[in-house]
């Protein structure tokens, strides 16, 4: 008994420092991660938003099939006529434009209880009644979301990138824009953020993550749906030529096709890739493409989202019982 821990109390003789507690939000940011990565469906839409690089790896090796075939009877390649129309950055704009449907349901599917279900669950009263902070809890939600949903996004961005730069380097991969890479980080890690910081905000307001997720994606379809009507005006538009205030109304409608979700995402892609963008699959078309927007412009909307999401979940921690 008297080696027992109870019995042993030379600890009250320690006299040394007393440190505070330290990484809490990552206690709660990897119990989010944690949890998020167990969940199959995460990889199966992981799968399902690379499908347009898929498609272009599929278009590639079929051209590089009929291209031997062609050089074996003396005919001109077809791969190196595809290659000449491919603007290849704008390949991961298509890429990620085609996956926002798929980033969103991952987002509700790890994010829309985040803060939700602690609500319903009086969870915060326990949290907050821990040597845990209101800034510790939203920044630990925060990171639980961001770091599964930068997985979902990049995985299939950097396959593709690796396969491109290790296939086609020589055929113009790195050549039309050096800085390809990190430009491309900047767009998963500002995507990403976008989505968290939003899922999160909307997270805050309900007790329910059924109420929060419904509503979240509800706002996305309805501001989706006026996005693609922007572009079939601004279409509409460009096609009536210039001149009699056409110009000005093209002007007014390319800046409303970024006011949705996805529309803000697909501009702040444009702006940190500097590109207007390309056809699909490097198709031979005409058609015209809504202009990037300002690259200093976009970003402050993108910040000015996230923190005003953030801001919102921030008023909504409160260490009180929640009825309803």
């Amino acid at each position: 008994m008297t080696s027992s821990p109870i019995a042993d109390l030379s600890y009250r003789n320690y006299d040394g420092p007393l440190m505070a507690a330290k990484m809490r939000w990552w206690v709660i940011a990897r119990q989010g991660i944690r949890t998020a990565l167990k969940k199959k469906s995460i990889w199966v839409f992981t799968a399902i938003s690379g499908w347009y690089y898929l498609g272009m790896m599929f278009t590639l090796y079929v051209l590089e099939q009929m291209s031997q075939r062609a050089a074996s009877m003396g005919q001109p390649s077809p791969l190196a006529n595809f290659i000449s129309r491919i603007v290849w950055k704008d390949q991961f704009l298509h890429g990620l434009s085609f996956g926002q449907i798929m980033y969103v349901i991952v987002a509700l599917i790890i994010g829309a209880g985040a803060i939700a279900n602690d609500n319903r669950a009086n969870a915060l009263l326990v949290y907050l009644s821990k040597p845990c902070t209101k800034l510790d809890y939203l920044i630990g939600k925060w990171v639980g979301i961001f770091i599964p949903l930068l997985m979902v996004m990049s995985i299939p961005s950097i396959m593709f990138f690796a396969y491109g730069a290790l296939t086609y380097r020589q055929d113009g991969f790195f050549y039309q824009d050096y800085w390809l890479f990190p430009k491309l980080i900047a767009v998963l890690i500002l995507g990403a953020a976008v989505h968290t910081s939003l899922i999160v905000g909307f997270s805050s307001l309900f007790n329910q993550g059924r109420l929060a997720g419904a509503t979240y994606a509800g706002l996305y379809f309805l501001t989706n749906f006026f996005t693609q009507l922007m572009v079939f005006s601004w279409r509409m538009v460009t096609d009536a030529g210039a001149g009699q205030g056409t110009d000005l109304g093209k002007a007014a409608v390319a800046k409303l096709f970024y006011g949705s979700i996805d529309g803000l995402n697909i501009g702040m892609a444009k702006a940190v890739l500097r590109t207007d963008g390309s056809p699909y699959f490097g198709a031979p078309s005409e058609m015209p493409m809504v202009p990037a927007p300002g690259f200093l412009p976009m970003i402050v909307i993108v910040v000015l989202v996230c923190a005003a999401s953030m801001f919102i979940a921030w008023t909504r921690i409160r260490a009180v019982e929640v009825v309803g």
